[in-house]
């Protein structure tokens, strides 16, 4: 699989850099662009991803992945409703791919980033009635859930977070379970992503 599996592998420490112009990008100044053409994240720094937010800029090769994270703790996703994605683990997320015209489901795994097939149907029995689904931006953004306690939260959030979660996730994997480690990485991982969260409008918090 081709998707973005460059962001997904384990890499060594280096010293980032903006792939478009090369200086330097820190933590406060690293920001991803979707390169639509090669299927892959991009590191650019904050000027170079401000200039492909504009609609059409390089004809649409690159696209400056957003900074917002939404959630919609109204839309409820039982385990009913899970099953029918045939998702086998807890965590999944969901994106619009251009490229391929549909709609690509994926969830992280000790092999990386695992394609799950899903029916355009089911999508919309489970997802298509959320409100964040009117709201998800092609290439750039994903529907991430987590399965707990018999129900699904599902969150709005950038792409690049939904990689970097498959990067975790593969280097900490250990076992059947996944282990301690990988499981309390994950709980500090959701923990970062529901106080980003803005609600929608009307949401009650849980």
């Amino acid at each position: 699989m081709h998707t973005l599996r460059r962001f997904a592998a384990p890499r060594a420490p280096r010293q980032e850099r903006c792939e478009l112009c090369g200086v330097p990008v820190t933590e406060g100044n690293h920001r991803h662009l979707v390169d639509t053409e090669q299927r892959s994240l991009a590191c650019a720094c904050t000027p170079c991803a401000l200039l492909f937010e504009r609609p059409g800029a390089a004809h649409g090769r690159f696209l400056s992945v957003p900074d917002r994270y939404l959630s919609d703790h109204d839309h409820r996703i039982d385990d009913s409703a899970w099953e029918l994605l045939q998702i086998p683990v807890s965590v999944a997320f969901f994106f619009r791919n251009t490229a391929l015209d549909r709609l690509v489901a994926l969830y992280p795994s000790p092999a990386g980033a695992t394609e799950c097939e899903l029916d355009p149907s089911t999508w919309q029995t489970v997802l298509g009635v959320s409100r964040l689904s009117e709201l998800l931006k092609p290439d750039v953004e994903a529907l991430l859930l987590r399965r707990t306690d018999g129900r699904a939260e599902c969150y709005l959030v950038p792409i690049d977070i939904c990689y970097e979660l498959v990067g975790r996730m593969r280097r900490l994997w250990q076992g059947f379970d996944g282990g301690a480690e990988a499981r309390a990485d994950l709980q500090a991982f959701f923990a970062h992503v529901e106080r980003r969260a803005e609600a929608m409008e009307g949401e009650r918090r849980p």
